[in-house]
């Protein structure tokens, strides 16, 4: 997660231009007293929680792995390491329950192990798969908040100047920014110590300790409460989720198996949007959220969005300087009914940012509590989508004699449906999507990052569009779309109904199995000529184009041959399911205006009494049937004739009949075959 952007100055000003002044300040962290164990902080609540329910899995570890290139001294690095846990004390905490509560226990400073594992020897290409392989094992490893020890390193050696340092830390004691720090004092530890020197850095004024028995103290009374009730004005009513089109169904029960996306923006387009937010007086954190939610309505027609971002949670001098878990989650809703124009939601989102940030101080977790919303473990609470913009300047790190750069490791977890971050840097946004491999594929979440590309093109191009006029499509899709999709045109035999394309078959392949129910067979030639019996029975009681004959028979061969009986006769079927109710069975006959039945004695009374039509029993009928010709009977009925009408289910109203001929039916059918080859 971020810390604290540049944008920050930015936001300062806006606030007290928002509020008339500076909002008052707490009384300052004082050093706690006596010897624990202490209360957690209201995030280290959570996070403990968390951790009781899902079993101490990876999902809220924070690893970090660092390449360092030139001649490496290890017993500096480790000599810097126990450092920075002995002057860090929530590197040396683990929790523990007492009287059914989390308490937090801080162990007397030790040496830090950092084993050395020598990969030098399997060459330079397999020592490099090795290190990944390894970062991401590390990645995917949980801890034990009970017993710790919850920071864990080790050095890979790939070769005599060429070292990979993986370090991992458990959320509850750590955040970005902490990251920040370890990086930061470790640089200069290592310095001092690889040339005999004392440690550099001042003691800590406070803990992180402190911090929790400080913040549980202030953040209650008329403080909490002119908190809370801000935020209870402002997600009152707030929509329970953000329901993104997902490839695979919500599960039961988050997995938080994840994946990563990354991608970047040109520099012309990058710099377009940061003179937008200028010109428009928002920061281009709020830019780029509010370009975000137009891109979420599109996708879901939702006006009403929640998302939430990481805020760095140092309000206080004493604990920029602090490891630990400070970070909180804001809540950011925004309104984007009523289509207004993206220059109207700037505005809008605008004031949602100034207003959080003015009442960051409730933690999520307690938020959470009062605000009670409907819990699922299939789902977060208050949103399932993260924003967040990085946009302090990341400048290249040197220990004596050794460059240290990022070493990248694919993400295999996520703690949200959808996250994206953003980053400026070397004059451009680069961004990645962390989503859940539960409901998303990585195609999908490739166009998804193509459309908000797109999106950002056009915010740039003419902010004083509509919400939705704003472009979303690539040409790609466009193309696919508009003119690849809609290549449908094809020739096809337009004076062919359904069964004379079954008489071509049954001339083809005569002796072949046609139909199998139950154990039984009947051939092409077979089936042709029961149905061709019962068809030229039909034409003998009135059926013939456009004449509506029901159906009402179990799944059988007789329900095959009678379909194709009412088509060879040149009527219309109407199917209904014996297990429909009375009355509903009865309107479907009445209002399709079929006046015979096809069925057997065993189903004619579900037809009901006020229907006035005539239902024939296929179990009555044998000897009349048998007396039929079997040869197809002619001449056949126009392609424009009806061929069926089927019913809808009614769940809207009173069902309805949808109905079909031959000529568009034997069009799909042929351009299905085209479309869908059956493997040999």
């Amino acid at each position: 997660m971020p810390a604290i952007s540049s944008d920050r100055r930015k936001l300062l000003s806006l606030m007290l231009q928002k509020e008339g002044g500076a909002a008052p300040s707490a009384r300052a962290i004082p050093s706690r007293g006596g010897e624990g164990p202490w209360p957690l902080s209201f995030a280290q609540q959570r996070l403990w929680l968390l951790d009781q329910l899902e079993g101490g899995g990876p999902a809220y570890s924070v690893p970090t792995a660092v390449r360092l290139t030139g001649r490496l001294d290890a017993a500096a690095l480790r000599a810097a390491l126990s450092e920075v846990a002995r002057r860090h004390e929530a590197l040396r905490t683990t929790f523990a329950a007492e009287a059914g509560r989390p308490v937090q226990l801080v162990r007397p400073p030790s040496a830090v192990a950092l084993p050395v594992i020598d990969l030098s020897r399997l060459g330079a290409g397999r020592a490099e798969a090795e290190a990944r392989r390894a970062a991401r094992e590390e990645a995917g490893r949980g801890f034990d908040l009970s017993s710790g020890p919850l920071l864990r390193a080790r050095l890979l050696r790939l070769s005599e100047e060429e070292h990979v340092a993986l370090l991992n830390m458990h959320h509850i004691i750590s955040d970005a920014w902490s990251r920040g720090v370890l990086i930061g004092e470790l640089v200069r530890l290592y310095e001092a110590y690889a040339v005999g020197r004392k440690s550099p850095l001042a003691e800590l004024e406070v803990q992180y300790a402190d911090y929790a028995v400080w913040q549980r103290d202030w953040l209650r009374g008329e403080v909490l409460e002119e908190q809370l009730s801000y935020w209870r004005r402002q997600l009152e009513g707030a929509p329970a989720i953000t329901d993104l089109p997902s490839d695979r169904p919500r599960p039961a029960l988050q997995s938080q198996r994840g994946a990563e996306y990354k991608f970047a923006l040109d520099g012309k387009l990058s710099s377009e949007l940061k003179k937008l937010s200028r010109e428009e007086g928002v920061t281009p954190f709020m830019l780029l959220l509010a370009a975000f939610k137009v891109l979420l309505y599109r996708y879901t027609g939702q006006t009403d969005l929640v998302v939430g971002t990481p805020i760095a949670g140092r309000t206080r001098a004493e604990v920029e300087p602090l490891i630990g878990f400070f970070v909180n989650t804001l809540a950011l809703r925004t309104d984007l009914s009523a289509d207004p124009s993206f220059v109207e939601l700037l505005g809008r989102a605008r004031e949602t940012c100034l207003g959080a940030y003015a009442h960051q101080d409730v933690p999520f977790e307690r938020l959470v509590e009062e605000l009670q919303p409907e819990r699922s473990l299939a789902h977060a609470p208050l949103f399932q989508v993260m924003f967040g913009l990085q946009n302090t300047p990341q400048a290249e790190t040197r220990l004596p004699g050794v460059t240290l750069s990022q070493f990248e490791v694919e993400r295999a977890t996520a703690k949200y449906d959808l996250t994206l971050m953003m980053a400026e840097g070397e004059g451009r946004l680069s961004a990645s999507f962390e989503y859940s491999t539960d409901l998303f594929d990585e195609p999908t979440i490739r166009r998804m990052s193509d459309n908000f590309g797109v999106l950002l093109a056009g915010v740039a191009a003419d902010p004083g569009r509509r919400l939705s006029e704003l472009p979303l499509l690539t040409d790609d899709e466009r193309r696919r779309l508009l003119v690849d999709y809609n290549d449908t045109a094809r020739e096809y035999p337009a004076g062919l109904t359904i069964h004379s394309l079954f008489e071509q078959q049954v001339r083809r392949t005569p002796h072949c199995v046609a139909l199998t129910f139950e154990g039984a067979h009947l051939t092409y030639a077979e089936l042709n000529a029961r149905a061709n019996r019962l068809a030229h029975y039909l034409r003998r009681r009135g059926v013939g184009p456009d004449s509506r004959v029901a159906l009402m028979l179990e799944r059988s061969a007789d329900l095959v041959v009678s379909l194709l009986a009412v088509l060879k006769a040149g009527g219309a079927y109407v199917p209904l399911d014996p297990d429909y109710p009375r009355d509903r069975l009865s309107f479907m006959l009445e209002d399709s205006g079929s006046s015979l039945l096809v069925t057997d004695s065993a189903l004619a009374a579900a037809a009901g009494q006020s229907w006035g039509g005539e239902a024939l029993c296929l179990d009555l009928l044998s000897e009349e049937l048998a007396a039929e010709s079997d040869s197809d009977p002619s001449p056949p009925p126009p392609p424009d004739a009806l061929c069926y009408v089927i019913y809808t289910s009614g769940s809207t109203g009173r069902p309805k009949g949808a109905m079909n001929t031959h000529r568009g039916l034997v069009n799909r059918l042929l351009w299905a075959q085209g479309r869908y080859r059956l493997a040999p």
